[in-house]
């Protein structure tokens, strides 16, 4: 019994610290809206931040970086694969995806985003690390 209830233990801690994956698509409806779906996450350092690129492309996602701390910034731009400029991602196409892990000893908070191609669009989102 003692060895069951271990391994059940072992089981729930596992999992508490697994790897969560959150799908934030891309899309445009054809008349003009251009928006992140949903366009609000909310993320654990060590998450999965998965970015499809469904309709409207070409999409980016580009952290907001006026207000951010420099340790902060520097994690981000660290965590960005393929980035195309400081605090970006390259351009997508649809069908594409683009994967960004949340970086550990990222200080909690709202990190704000959008995409550069529709920014006067409003094309944005946000991710509030806890």
């Amino acid at each position: 019994m003692a060895v069951v209830l271990a391994a059940l233990l072992a089981l729930g801690a596992g999992r508490a610290g697994a790897q969560e994956v959150h799908e934030v698509r891309m899309v445009a409806d054809g008349k003009g809206d251009f928006r992140f779906q949903p366009a609000a996450v909310s993320a654990r350092r060590g998450d999965v931040l998965l970015f499809k690129a469904v309709s409207g492309a070409p999409h980016s996602v580009v952290f907001e970086g006026k207000d951010l701390p420099a340790p902060a910034r520097e994690k981000l731009n660290a965590a960005l694969p393929r980035r195309a400029g400081n605090l970006s991602s390259p351009l997508l196409t649809d069908g594409t995806e683009y994967r960004v892990v949340v970086p550990a000893g990222l200080s909690a908070g709202t990190y704000r985003f959008f995409c550069l191609p529709h920014r006067a669009y409003d094309m944005r989102g946000e991710v509030t690390v806890r």
